[in-house]
């Protein structure tokens, strides 16, 4: 960034570290003592900024070589690169997003004294304000030829070396650092809200309302998952943390609110790996008079939408550069019917447990808690998912894993129910929902004896749930989204890529 380039310094071993942070608290200590000659000490509280470091790139972009514009400015930005010579120093101050500009401090223009303090107090990592006049130098490179500065927040810490890759690791635990160094961890954060803002301007303009629903529950529910468990003490009792938000938001369409949708965290208990996280981000909606055929169509246009905020357009491009292409319309196809394709066998609700146990043993599966839905999913998934590349809707579940789900109108023993696969993991799964509160009851009954029997992932009977099912609630169509997922199919990064601050040991 600046006229001359400094040396590339290796990564400062802790000891050296610790020798840095004691030179810095003693530049802070001066900077205190000596607030009223040095600008406000370490840390002060206002700063006569003007104007933005993107600001200013934008509005000199057409600064001739070695020329100056005549205006003044003042702006502020982490120091990330320094060069002290004789009377005239460089620093490349960077702001929130990235952009840069270079600071060029000289004797000149700011005296002696000056210059000696900025020689003496600035360090690698300072957010420093600066203010002159916007100049381009010899090199062409935009400038600022500086008149006044101060330390606007001294960094007691000394920065990684920025000319090397963060590892993995502290990207993920010192987020603070991978946002400093890295383009792409800017990126993600910018390209989560604007999914997110998509998804909110989708969901408005088809009319659906947006609601708020318990993270503390009484019971864990709308889901088969383990959940967390927490106590309460003001009313003495087990609360859970929320793995869905399913059984809430049907009351919500029960109440009259026919298209409903929250964007809300939820929280399992169960593995960590490259696509589950304990922790994450999740969409769910609800449309009466609905189904799974209507509810996909609307999943497929949230995600085109979301790709398009980011990316342009329906082609997304990852960030290893492959392009992959979220457009058309999606293939959709049946469970039963691409399993049987598969290992060249007709596999059907009735197929008996003995032969899923055989198939499942040849493949090497095993099931904790078996049910003849659980072999047919396992067998589907060591067959048949691995061999999706584009997205696509997987049809009709078998019924006793999924109790929330309408059974299928015409396949006995089949929910109408999808998983939508992208990049080769499960990325959305959508229902025509269950809404006859006597067959509810029944399958929550189901549920009940599978967690007596010490299933942890069974769900709960929910006595206020079927009550409000009792008073009426309309054929729905109902889809689930993990937004981290999301971000992964539309970035090609991994989940702990697509959260800001994801959960660690």
């Amino acid at each position: 960034m600046a006229d001359e380039t400094p040396n590339q310094p290796t990564e400062p071993t802790a000891e050296e570290i610790s020798e840095q942070k004691a030179v810095r608290l003693q530049k802070r200590a001066r900077l205190i003592d000596e607030a009223s000659d040095l600008g406000g000490g370490a840390y002060p509280v206002r700063l006569p900024i003007t104007t933005t470091i993107p600001e200013v790139r934008d509005r000199f972009v057409g600064l001739g070589v070695d020329e100056a514009s005549g205006e003044t400015v003042g702006v502020a930005g982490r120091v990330v690169h320094l060069r002290n010579t004789g009377k005239l120093c460089f620093a490349a101050l960077q702001s929130g997003d990235g952009s840069r500009i270079q600071a060029m401090v000289s004797l000149a223009e700011v005296g002696e004294e000056s210059l000696a303090a900025w020689k003496e107090l600035v360090d690698l990592g300072d957010h420093l304000f600066v203010s002159g006049e916007v100049i381009t130098s010899r090199r062409g490179e935009l400038s600022i030829m500086v008149k006044e500065w101060r330390i606007a927040a001294k960094a007691v810490l000394p920065l990684p070396n920025l000319h090397n890759e963060l590892g993995e690791e502290t990207r993920v635990r010192s987020r603070y650092l991978d946002l400093i160094a890295r383009e792409q961890a800017r990126k993600n954060v910018v390209d989560r809200a604007k999914v997110n803002a998509s998804l909110r301007h989708t969901f408005t303009g088809l009319g659906f309302i947006e609601v708020e629903t318990p993270m503390l529950q009484v019971m864990h529910g709308g889901a088969s998952a383990r959940p967390f468990v927490t106590h309460s003490n003001a009313f003495d009792t087990e609360l859970y943390l929320r793995i869905a938000p399913e059984l809430y938001l049907k009351r919500a369409v029960v109440g009259g609110i026919e298209r409903v949708y929250e964007i809300n965290r939820n929280f399992r208990n169960e593995g960590a790996d490259s696509t589950h996280s304990p922790e994450f981000a999740m969409l769910e909606a609800y449309e009466a008079y609905g189904d799974y055929t209507t509810i996909a169509d609307l999943t497929q246009k949230l995600i085109q939408d979301a790709a398009a905020a980011v990316s342009g357009s329906h082609v997304v491009t990852w960030a290893d550069g492959t392009e992959y292409d979220l457009g058309g319309e999606w293939d959709r196809i049946s469970m039963y019917g691409s399993l049987s394709e598969a290992i060249g066998e007709e596999i059907t609700p009735e197929t008996p447990m003995a032969r899923l146990e055989e198939l499942a043993e040849a493949a090497g599966i095993e099931i904790d808690h078996p049910i003849p839905g659980k072999f047919v999913e396992e067998l589907w998934e060591h067959h048949v998912k691995g061999g999706l590349v584009r997205p696509t809707f997987v049809m009709d579940f078998p019924e006793d894993t999924s109790p929330l789900v309408r059974g299928h109108r015409s396949i006995p023993g089949v929910v109408e129910k999808w998983d939508l696969y992208v990049r080769g993991f499960e990325l959305a799964t959508g229902y025509s929902e269950l809404v006859d509160p006597v067959i509810q009851r029944e399958r929550f009954v189901a549920q009940a004896t599978l967690a007596a029997g010490g299933d942890p992932e069974a769900m709960q009977l929910d006595e206020e749930f079927l009550r409000a099912l009792e008073f009426g609630m309309p054929p729905s169509g109902g889809m689930g989204m993990g937004i981290d997922r999301l971000l992964m199919a539309i970035t090609g990064l991994g989940i702990r890529e697509t959260i800001l601050f994801p959960l660690v040991k």
